[in-house]
């Protein structure tokens, strides 16, 4: 389901940012949409991590099979040599299985995270093994879809912005902020067109 700020988000960067308004013109029909189960979203986080789209998604699918449906039950009953095979590195296979019993065992308070400000929900995500603000940044904008997360850490977004704004020149942390500030509130929603004008299949996580 598309969010309910999307449409308003759309109108007010497009009016803003004249290359947010071209990217958004370029991709009219698709929007961010949750997959509503928070293991989920934080496990293909894990998966995610420092690697292509494309290469975890292949890694997700293997994934997927091996303990399907994915649950944290079915995903803590592999061993690490299973989770290995799916073609996590050893760090990832520990981090996912560590998730795993995190949630099966109840230590996870998933539910409160929706009543939380941003940088709550970090901070609470972030003491758990594999996750850090990166991850936790994926899942405010996939889980909870919250309007105004800027992940400045993330290579997509790194890129987006170097092609869109700055000529293919690299770009900081700090100059990602600065192109950015015109979008608040919608920095989320502005993020997620970046990564379409890379790929113009939906990220999902």
């Amino acid at each position: 389901m598309k969010p309910a700020y999307w449409d308003r988000a759309k109108r007010a960067l497009a009016q803003r940012d004249p290359v947010m308004r071209e990217i958004i013109r370029c991709h009219p029909r698709t929007h961010l949409m949750s997959r509503g189960d928070a293991f989920q979203t934080l496990a293909r986080s894990i998966v995610g991590q420092q690697i292509s789209v494309k290469a975890a998604q292949s890694v997700w699918e293997r994934v997927a099979r091996a303990a399907s449906p994915v649950t944290p039950q079915t995903v803590r009953a592999l061993d690490a040599e299973a989770l290995r095979g799916c073609g996590l590195s050893v760090r990832k296979a520990e981090y996912l299985g560590d998730l795993a019993r995190e949630f099966a065992e109840g230590r996870v308070r998933a539910q409160r995270w929706a009543e939380l400000d941003d940088e709550e929900v970090v901070a609470d995500l972030v003491r758990l093994r594999g996750i850090g603000r990166w991850t936790a940044e994926m899942f405010l904008i996939f889980n909870l879809m919250r309007p105004d997360v800027l992940p400045c850490a993330d290579l997509g977004l790194q890129r987006a912005v170097s092609l869109a704004y700055r000529r293919g020149r690299p770009v900081s942390e700090a100059t990602i902020r600065r192109v950015a500030r015109d979008w608040r509130p919608w920095r989320s929603v502005a993020t997620w067109y970046l990564w379409r004008s890379l790929d113009p299949l939906p990220v999902e996580y």
